[in-house]
């Protein structure tokens, strides 16, 4: 098997070398999944809780890392420019105080999260529950490097605090209320996958 039918989008409409067609509709379909998942949220500040994680990690499994790095790279691009594709409807990378957005950070991580899982997909991992319920909590794990930094640089620069409040500030504000999250849609979309390929007739 190749190494593109490994992921369910493989196997469902294999890839061709000439068929842009196919990239762009999925790649538009897939950012269109995460900008809905992100309307699902759960008020809290500085950065809200939303689905978007698990649909980030649904596309990288489905996609694989190539096309799943992509689409969550056109959802960060629709929304720089306007499209309002982020939680509650947000557009741009700016508040209309004129602040950049605290969530800048994990908007970036998207793109790298969906690609890890896709890469991670593609290497074998989706054929065990186990190992692709290790890629998917990899990937949610990996989506807080940038955004924590991120978050981080903004408490500094915008809020005005110091490096150990800011730090102390990211880790039980961006990071500590989203982990039992995370982990349950982690696990919720390495499950999906096993039960999508059987309805799709691959043991």
């Amino acid at each position: 098997m190749s190494t593109s039918n490994l992921t369910l989008i493989g196997h469902l409409w294999p890839a061709s070398s000439t068929n842009w067609t196919r990239t762009v509709f999925l790649a538009i379909l897939g950012s269109a999944l995460v900008a809905l998942a992100a309307q699902v949220s759960v008020p809290m500040l500085p950065v809200p809780m939303t689905l978007q994680t698990l649909a980030v990690l649904a596309v990288g499994g489905a996609y694989g890392a190539r096309l799943g790095a992509g689409t969550l790279a056109l959802y960060a691009l629709e929304g720089a420019v306007g499209l309002p594709v982020f939680a509650n409807f947000q557009a741009g990378l700016f508040l209309p105080t004129g602040e950049i957005i605290a969530s800048g950070g994990y908007i970036i991580g998207f793109i790298l999260a969906a690609g890890l899982v896709g890469y991670l997909v593609e290497k074998g991992w989706g054929a065990s529950i186990l190992k692709l319920c290790a890629a998917m909590l990899i990937g949610a794990a990996v989506l807080y490097i940038p955004g924590l930094l991120w978050l981080v640089g903004w408490l500094g620069v915008i809020k005005g605090m110091d490096a150990t409040s800011a730090i102390t500030v990211a880790l039980t504000s961006g990071l500590l209320p989203f982990i039992p999250g995370d982990i349950i849609k982690a696990i919720l979309a390495a499950l999906a996958f096993p039960a999508a390929f059987s309805l799709l007739g691959r043991n």
